[in-house]
């Protein structure tokens, strides 16, 4: 017999879901194609959306549907974890107004152009009116969700369910003690030379070739789609429908390889959703550094592996044979792993990555607690970026304004990147041992790995929290000591 309560309850998670992808395809316009004259209404159309879901979400019909659910022992175990999870999600939101929801929703879409103005022109100034608001904004939704140590746990737990600043500072503690030495001493020695990526590449071919990569990881362009953007992202509207974005510079063939197979392990983690759940927590993705796990893992453990090239890069040079055709492999896969301090972080290499990581952590964290205000930002970027970098600042652009995140309101996003390749280097371990990993990556074979994520992350929904996921994969809770393993396996052969 059908529990016609529960099975109403999952039909209102559905149409939430419905207009939330609705929205998501409104974001995904406005950063690939939307016309520059249509901010204004934009930000209506998506306040307007974001308040129509706020109000279906907290709806008395569906608080009490879900608070007589909690109770029902009728309930199978994926049935049970979706009433808990969205149980949680509530109660978050029932500490927003509609109107504060609509309020934020509309700010930051209007901040999106600003950021994006402000960066092609390197004028911070543009873009401070729009993030003073949504950092007030923000501060504000950090003292309504409430907090016990920290305003910006509250943030962080948008992204990371349960994740404190006391955990994360532990995190970075165990970054600045064993990491940040081992890279310096990295940093110290000859570099290998990378003026290979450093060439004139034609974009048309760049992008027959990110085609063809993301195809060979099992991304399926039949539910998705590749486009250009200022800032590369995915965003999953549904497992048949996974867009990604990417950026070409035809002067550096490094930001289309890396940056599109970053965003393609995102988008194999939403085309790998179950779909007979979507809309639900079990047709979700667990969490944020969850989900960054499969993009660094794609993108460093898989892409970055001397493996992975044996097999790319003799298709890589019949693409481009002028360019690439007299470069030895060790070379080129030599200067992929250059570690070398830089400006930007998406183009940063594997090490020195998490440095860029780091520096935003602490100003987020400062901006949030209110000991650092707009204006001060700039100027306390360029000097963390002398301190942990050693490198100088010459412009906004390439500073306080390179990344996308704060117009999108995305405080408490950044940490989630670290945490993501620490548990890709665990994840990367746990199949290596039980699988010829290198044999396949290096014969092409990436569909066996594809697979394993699939049963093992994708298809598991929100049934284990980040943390227990981990357990269940390999045995043990987060464990930086694997990430640790991981680069010296790498590095020292390397650099020996």
């Amino acid at each position: 017999m059908e529990n016609t309560r529960y099975q109403w309850f999952e039909e209102e998670l559905r149409k939430i879901a419905l207009l939330g992808s609705t929205a998501g395809l409104l974001a995904w316009d406005q950063e690939t194609c939307m016309p520059r004259d249509a901010t204004e209404i934009r930000a209506q159309q998506s306040g307007i959306l974001s308040g129509m879901i706020h109000e279906m979400k907290t709806a008395k019909a569906l608080q009490d549907c879900v608070e007589e659910l909690l109770g029902d022992q009728t309930l199978d175990v994926y049935q049970s974890v979706n009433v808990k999870e969205f149980n949680r999600s509530l109660q978050k939101s029932l500490k927003l107004s509609k109107a504060f929801v609509e309020e934020l929703t509309m700010v930051v879409s209007s901040a999106y152009p600003a950021w994006h103005e402000a960066k092609l022109k390197g004028q911070f100034e543009i873009f401070a009116p729009h993030l003073e608001k949504i950092v007030a904004l923000k501060r504000e939704e950090a003292k309504l969700s409430g907090y016990i140590h920290h305003p910006y746990d509250a943030l962080m737990d948008d992204f990371e369910p349960g994740l404190t600043v006391i955990e994360m500072d532990s995190l970075f503690d165990q970054l600045q003690k064993d990491f940040i030495p081992y890279v310096k001493n990295i940093m110290n020695k000859p570099q290998p030379d990378d003026q290979c990526f450093r060439q004139r590449f034609d974009v048309n071919l760049q992008k027959q070739l990110g085609h063809e990569i993301l195809t060979s990881m099992g991304y399926r362009f039949s539910s998705g789609r590749m486009d250009l953007s200022e800032h590369p992202f995915c965003i999953g509207i549904h497992p048949t429908d996974v867009r990604v974005t990417y950026r070409l510079n035809p002067n550096d063939l490094s930001e289309m390889i890396w940056g599109l197979i970053h965003e393609g392990g995102h988008a194999l983690y939403e085309q790998g959703l179950n779909s007979q759940y979507w809309g639900t927590p079990m047709g979700s993705t667990v969490s944020l550094a969850i989900h960054e796990s499969q993009s660094r893992f794609w993108e460093n453990n898989i892409a970055r592996s001397e493996a992975f090239w044996k097999f790319w890069y003799p298709k890589l040079q019949a693409s481009f044979p002028n360019e690439l055709g007299e470069v030895a492999f060790k070379t080129f896969y030599h200067g992929m792993n250059r570690v070398s301090p830089s400006l930007i972080r998406i183009q940063a290499d594997e090490l020195t990555y998490h440095l860029h990581i780091l520096i935003r952590y602490q100003i987020e964290k400062a901006i949030i607690e209110g000991s650092l205000s707009v204006n001060e930002i700039p100027e306390k970027w360029d000097s963390l970026y002398k301190t942990h970098l050693g490198v100088d600042v010459p412009n906004n652009a390439m500073g306080v304004l390179q990344d996308v995140h704060w117009s999108h309101g995305g405080f408490g996003y950044f940490p989630t990147y670290s945490m993501g390749s620490f548990y890709a280097a665990q994840f990367y371990q746990t199949l290596t041992k039980s699988f010829p990993v290198d044999e396949w990556i290096e014969q092409g074979n990436l569909a066996p790995i594809k697979q394993w994520l699939n049963e093992n992350i994708h298809s598991r929904g929100m049934m284990l929290q980040a943390d227990a996921l981990c357990k269940k994969i390999t045995g043990e809770s987060l464990n930086f000591a694997y990430f640790m393993q991981y680069i010296h396996n790498k590095f020292d052969k390397i650099f020996a």
